[in-house]
């Protein structure tokens, strides 16, 4: 089979015993550099991208996409906005809602918490729906002052399903006795468990009784929540909405709610990379040294091979090409170890944490109890250009120098 004659060189030279075991020790170092390199590359980006999509399915499953609501904090013909809003093809779903603070007692325990009303078969298919652990949003009827707290916020309460809560609104009603703060007292109904904050700070109640717990008219309510195709198309549907209706009505979207969170976790990750990129980098500067070393050793077989008739160029390309198979190597290792590993994270830190009872993740601090992890491959291409790139330039100055050695000098002494 033919090859051509760098090639065949190169290869011959990256296979072959060298006499200097310490030029042939720093060939297996590169190797493993590059490899580890692109392992961790992998794996870490591949468990900021799993945090990155828990925290936005779990924060967007609870927050709207857009929100729209009346200049003075109420909707007042909040129907007659919605017909319209179904019209409008990028939105999938509205809901109306009621919103407010108040703060919850329960046996000398209090916790600040948000409040809102919703309408039970609006939200069941949801996120909320989805993660009751207890109870059931069908269980919210009108009139019957039942509430749905997070988890952690009915740990914190002491409370559980079926126990009576008492909300304390920061509103005062004047009364016959005098001005005293506004109180009501509901049943525990259901409990669930999202994640982040929503576990200590919300509270969902049915629609109408929110109405009358903030002292709305039967037709006002605090806003809509819509839900779209596309998430990453709220903030043009919304700044659409605000001119379609001429600026009466307030529209945010979760760009401006959440949108400096979700920023600040990809400049983490950017930053990331570009740390866990200098692996790569030291591994790549290793195959330089390999080849200047290679290169050193054999002035004198390159002299030989320029007698025989071979070019500059042929030359410099055998070198090319012995640097080069080591960064392929060792970026083929590295996306092996990388891709396996980052898709079996999750269970072996699960596996870690069952075996040895210990809790590396608490949901306290990172908001999700689990590592998660998502393989992007588009990561995975990035990461294995790059160093094969990286593998690729360290290997120019070294083959760039071999090219120049003049025969004469070389076998002067041999």
């Amino acid at each position: 089979m033919f090859r051509p004659f760098s090639w065949c060189i190169g290869l011959r030279y990256t296979r072959a015993k060298r006499r200097n075991h310490f030029i042939s020790f720093i060939s297996l170092v590169s190797i493993i550099g590059i490899a580890l390199g692109v392992t961790v590359l992998i794996t870490v980006l591949s468990v900021m991208n799993g945090f990155d999509k828990e925290l936005k399915d779990r924060i967007l499953g609870m927050s709207p996409h857009v929100t729209i609501s009346g200049t003075n904090g109420q909707l007042s013909d909040w129907a007659v906005v919605q017909e319209q809003l179904r019209k409008v093809p990028d939105i999938v779903s509205t809901q109306p809602y009621v919103e407010g603070q108040g703060l919850m007692t329960q046996g000398g325990y209090s916790h600040f918490v948000i409040l809102q009303g919703i309408l039970p078969q609006d939200m069941q298919d949801q996120l909320l729906g989805q993660k009751m652990v207890e109870g059931s949003l069908t269980d919210l009827k009108a009139g019957d002052f039942g509430i749905v707290l997070g988890s952690r916020l009915a740990k914190a309460l002491h409370v559980t399903v079926g126990d009576k809560v008492t909300v304390v609104l920061p509103e005062a009603a004047l009364t016959p006795a005098g001005v005293v703060p506004r109180v009501k007292r509901f049943t525990v109904t259901g409990l669930f468990t999202v994640g982040y904050d929503y576990d200590t700070s919300m509270a969902f109640m049915h629609l109408n009784d929110a109405q009358k717990l903030f002292d709305l008219s039967a037709g006002n309510v605090s806003g809509l929540q819509i839900r779209l195709n596309d998430l990453y198309e709220a903030p043009r549907v919304a700044m659409q909405l605000y001119q379609a209706y001429g600026g009466f009505y307030r529209t945010m979207d979760w760009t401006q709610r959440n949108g400096n969170f979700f920023e600040a976790v990809k400049l983490e990750k950017t930053m990331m990379f570009l740390m866990l990129m200098l692996i790569v980098a030291v591994a790549a500067f290793n195959i330089l040294s390999t080849l200047v070393m290679v290169v050193t050793d054999k002035q004198s077989d390159i002299a030989i091979l320029r007698t025989l008739g071979a070019s500059p160029g042929m030359i410099m390309h055998i070198f090319m090409v012995q640097g080069t198979v080591i960064g392929v190597f060792g970026t083929l290792l590295g996306l092996a170890g990388g891709i396996a590993l980052a898709l079996n994270v999750t269970d072996l830190v699960t596996w870690i944490q069952a075996t040895f009872q210990v809790q590396l993740f608490s949901a306290d601090v990172y908001y999700i109890s689990f590592l998660p992890s998502h393989l992007e491959w588009s990561d995975v291409l990035k990461i294995s250009g790059l160093s094969f790139l990286m593998s690729f330039l360290a290997t120019l100055y070294p083959a760039r120098q071999a090219s120049r050695v003049q025969p004469a000098e070389a076998l002067r002494y041999e």
